[in-house]
């Protein structure tokens, strides 16, 4: 199967995989959320767009989806992926980042790392939770950075409750209207441009403030 049809068109993928599947597909889903944010290998996953599918197919009554039901798992999903993450970073962090000569995994990374999350930290959590490959990385490097467990938790809560029930009660409410199930997958582009323009953005910003610095000096 062909990964950029399946992403384009998952609004029928999920809807056969029902049919096989039954209430199993609860579980495929909840697998899936779980990794996308909880492995640093697994951004590549969908996200947005698979959470509007979804929501998309509990709206129509074939499925037999219940989307309360789902939204409480998914949730779970992303909370209990964001942690696993989290303590993932902490555990590797400081035996990765152990060297001063190293150029990738250099101490003073780990020291920034620290520093940015203790200024930063909360905001980066919740809004990471919305930037497809940073929903990924994000809570990994909060825990490198040892950011206050407490203070992480309460934002990858209520970052998980604002992204689980955006897109998948955009799907359940939008999914099945005419125009949307005609075009999903023009839909499905949009979701993905659309998630990945903060992060253009933050690249382009980060570029011009570095050049300033420079041609300051």
């Amino acid at each position: 199967m062909n990964i950029i049809d399946w992403f384009l068109h998952l609004d029928q993928h999920l809807a056969e995989l029902s049919r096989n599947l039954g209430p199993w597909l609860y579980g495929l889903v909840f697998l899936i959320i779980c990794c996308e944010t909880g492995l640093v290998i697994a951004p590549f996953l969908p996200g947005d767009s698979l959470l509007f599918a979804v929501g998309a197919l509990a709206a129509n009554e074939e499925s037999h989806l219940n989307v309360f039901l789902m939204f409480v798992l998914l949730l779970f999903a992303a909370v209990i992926g964001d942690a696993v993450n989290f303590w993932i970073g902490r555990f590797v962090g400081p035996k990765v980042f152990s060297k001063d000569n190293s150029w990738l995994l250099n101490k003073k990374h780990l020291l920034r790392a620290q520093a940015f999350y203790e200024k930063h930290g909360g905001k980066a959590i919740f809004l990471a939770r919305f930037l497809p490959i940073l929903r990924t990385f994000a809570p990994f490097v909060a825990g490198i950075g040892r950011m206050n467990y407490s203070r992480f938790w309460m934002f990858n809560v209520s970052g998980a409750i604002a992204w689980i029930g955006i897109f998948l009660f955009g799907g359940y409410l939008f999914g099945t209207r005419p125009w949307v199930k005609d075009n999903f997958h023009y839909v499905i582009i949009a979701i993905i441009v659309i998630s990945c323009v903060p992060v253009v953005y933050e690249w382009y910003r980060a570029t011009q403030e570095s050049k300033r610095e420079q041609t300051s000096r």
